[in-house]
């Protein structure tokens, strides 16, 4: 699978990447084997939360203005789905 990449709004995209506008359509290009472009806009909770959503369901690049704290959120959303593994784990001794 193609790692997850942040772009800033600057830029250019690679022609072959395609872009979605839903999750729905997202998950339809994933699962064609194309890479999925996502324009991120609005403040940062509504990037983070958009993100997080379209990482889950299979798109591999995301454009966005705020890329340092989308780039944390796609990690912990690969970590979770099983695609990488975490950055820091603890065992609890309990």
């Amino acid at each position: 699978m193609t790692p997850v990449k942040v772009i800033g709004p600057d830029e250019p995209a690679d022609p072959s990447w395609v872009e979605a506008r839903s999750p729905d359509e997202a998950v339809r290009h994933a699962g064609e084997g194309r890479t999925v472009l996502v324009v991120l806009d609005g403040d940062e909770a509504t990037q983070l939360a958009t993100a997080s959503v379209y990482a889950w369901v299979g798109a591999r690049v995301f454009r966005t203005s705020r890329p340092a704290q989308v780039r944390t959120a796609l990690d912990m959303v690969e970590s979770l789905a099983g695609r990488r593994p975490p950055a820091l784990t603890r065992r609890g001794l309990a």
